[in-house]
């Protein structure tokens, strides 16, 4: 991932450093449990824990130098940390063990606390939501729908729509997160030909990950279901960036993203306030649903496995991981700063001239006796009528001999409040 896109806490979870910390501390595990069953003189085991090599950036460019004649990285790291705690108690280092044990319990240990991250980042999010929410509960707006207007709403209930949807994300994440919290070190092909099921789950328990059932490899569908909670993650962000886009634009002009002091919206035209977060927002939600396709295409392997997958998720897992908790934190700022507009809200509303009341108008006709099909006539020609005129609609109403509706009723039908008695309704959900 560029660094633009990182955010160093998620970041360093993937780092060279970090991987390699966690492929030697399970193959430290692992030796240990060997001699707590017999199988590694306990004396050996205690010195590959004591002679442990630090790993560093000189540890990493060993492994990496080592690389370039095994051709192979797990080997390679074999290589260098049994050459570094030296014979013969290094030799037990890898003992039992194939390359998927190592580097899959080290995946999902990752994921893991990438998924702890992430956690955190989308509560932040969803209480930023809340608190937008509630402030706004009854701040009145235009509904919109096909990108007309339809009828009134408030900005608040829009905005815990937006907070259902998140706590919705959070969920979907914390099954995720249980689905790849697991480890595997039964070998080869799974069998545990040559190793005791035991060390499994010692170092399991050691790492708070669930031995499964496995192949040479965890099955991938767990993998992209972590995909699935980024990329749902992103969508979600999408479509509230891409809603606050649409009443940022001028002509609405409903809302603004928070413009810092000394920021500049446009390199030629000083006047220019653009909302730039909300359309990064748009753009990397897109790579995260591209990633989620990799992910489902790294699920059907051959046999016990192959590498296939292997070369794609070392980029769309830590890249998913980064940038779904990039746009959490970024979408979190813009909600917190966002600039409301209450006065051009309810401006926006009277554009119509008070048509958005049509289908209180029209089920009032209704009940008045006469049939929808007529009402629903009457009412579009009125309307109609107040929109080409530029006339207040309830007026036309009141005029007209055929609505046969009295002045109360009349006043109940164009009350706004009456309009969004129940608007808040949403607010018990959250």
């Amino acid at each position: 991932m560029i660094e633009r896109y990182s955010l160093p806490e998620m970041a360093e979870i993937f780092s060279d450093e970090s991987k390699f910390r966690r492929y030697l501390e399970i193959e430290l595990l692992a030796t240990s449990a060997h001699s707590e069953i017999g199988v590694v003189p306990r004396d050996h085991a205690q010195t590959c824990r004591q002679l442990a090599p630090a790993v560093d950036k000189d540890f990493v460019a060993a492994v990496s130098e080592r690389e370039k004649v095994t051709d192979h990285d797990v080997a390679a790291f074999v290589d260098v940390v049994q050459q570094r705690i030296g014979m013969p108690a290094g030799a037990w280092i890898h003992h039992g063990l194939t390359s998927s044990d190592v580097v899959d319990t080290a995946w999902c240990w990752m994921l893991r606390d990438a998924a702890t991250l992430l956690d955190k980042a989308i509560l932040d999010f969803y209480e930023a939501l809340v608190t937008l929410a509630t402030k706004h509960r009854n701040t009145v707006m235009i509904g919109r729908t096909h990108g007309v207007h339809a009828e009134p709403t408030t900005f608040g209930a829009k905005v815990a729509l937006w907070a259902l949807q998140v706590r919705r994300d959070r969920e979907r994440l914390t099954t995720a997160t249980s689905r790849i919290s697991v480890c595997k070190l039964s070998g080869a092909v799974g069998t545990y030909s040559n190793i005791d099921p035991r060390i499994e789950q010692s170092v399991g328990a050691a790492l708070g990950l669930t031995p499964v059932p496995a192949t040479q490899v965890i099955a991938r569908d767990r993998h992209a279901e972590y995909l699935w909670a980024c990329a749902s993650i992103g969508t979600t962000i999408e479509t509230i960036a891409v809603e606050l886009r649409h009443l940022q634009r001028t002509e609405v002009n409903e809302v603004r993203e928070g413009f810092a002091v000394g920021q500049k919206g446009s390199s030629a035209m000083p006047h220019k306030r653009n909302p730039i977060s909300s359309e990064t927002l748009t753009g990397l939600s897109r790579v995260l649903r591209a990633n989620l396709q990799v992910g489902l295409q790294d699920v059907a392997l051959w046999h016990e496995r192959d590498i296939s997958h292997s070369s794609a998720e070392r980029i769309v897992l830590p890249d998913s991981s980064l940038l779904a908790y990039y746009v959490l934190r970024r979408a979190t700022k813009l909600i917190t700063n966002l600039e409301v507009d209450a006065e051009q809200m309810k401006l926006n509303i009277q554009l119509t001239h008070g048509v958005v009341f049509s289908q209180a108008v029209l089920l009032s006709l209704v009940s008045s006796g006469m049939s929808r099909d007529e009402a629903y006539r009457l009412v579009q020609e009125l309307a109609n009528q107040a929109i080409s005129s530029k006339t207040n609609f309830a007026e036309l109403v009141a005029q007209d001999s055929r609505c046969k509706l009295s002045a109360r009723q009349l006043s109940e039908i164009f009350d706004l409040d009456n309009s969004l008695k129940r608007a808040q309704l949403v607010f018990d959900s959250l």
